[in-house]
């Protein structure tokens, strides 16, 4: 059995079972964390998708209630809280998730990335393996991205 507490994994831990069980307002107090329309709007968007978006599909959804700096600072203080996460597919497409308390979410996971639809998927059953840095380096995270096709995109695929 793990034991959380005192831990950096204990909040991770919280705050998954917070994301998937509580509702957006519950979330953010938990957090200590005021309620802004921007952050109840981007936390209620990941919830309701129960995908992982761009900023261009969350200013999309969000309309006139879009504001790019405010958007990056709502996003800066939710990732710090542990309520989101970002998901680097390549140099030009970030997307951010909600945490959930269905699999312990790190920042050491893999996620699949489908070339086809441009979902991402959290892998919680993968786990990164550890690789060998050279001496005197210092590992601080690792981000592992498998991209192919999903499993709905590879079954629309011809067979060969």
């Amino acid at each position: 059995m793990k034991h959380f507490v005192n831990s950096d994994k204990f909040d991770i831990f919280v705050a998954f079972i917070f994301c998937r069980e509580m509702n957006v307002v519950d979330i953010l107090k938990s957090k200590g964390l005021k309620k802004t329309a921007q952050r109840i709007m981007l936390i209620h968007l990941l919830q309701k998708t129960g995908v992982s978006l761009t900023e261009s599909e969350i200013k999309s959804e969000m309309g006139d209630l879009y504001d790019r700096i405010t958007f990056y600072r709502t996003v800066q203080t939710l990732l710090d809280a542990r309520i989101i996460h970002r998901i680097t597919v390549d140099n030009i497409t970030v997307k951010y998730a909600l945490n959930h308390s269905d699999h312990e979410h790190s920042e050491n996971h893999v996620h699949f990335f489908c070339r086809q639809c441009h979902s991402v998927t959290c892998l919680a059953d993968s786990a990164v393996r550890e690789y060998r840095i050279p001496k005197g380096f210092q590992s601080e995270e690792c981000e592992v991205l498998i991209k192919g096709l999903c499993g709905r995109c590879g079954k629309k695929q011809p067979a060969l």
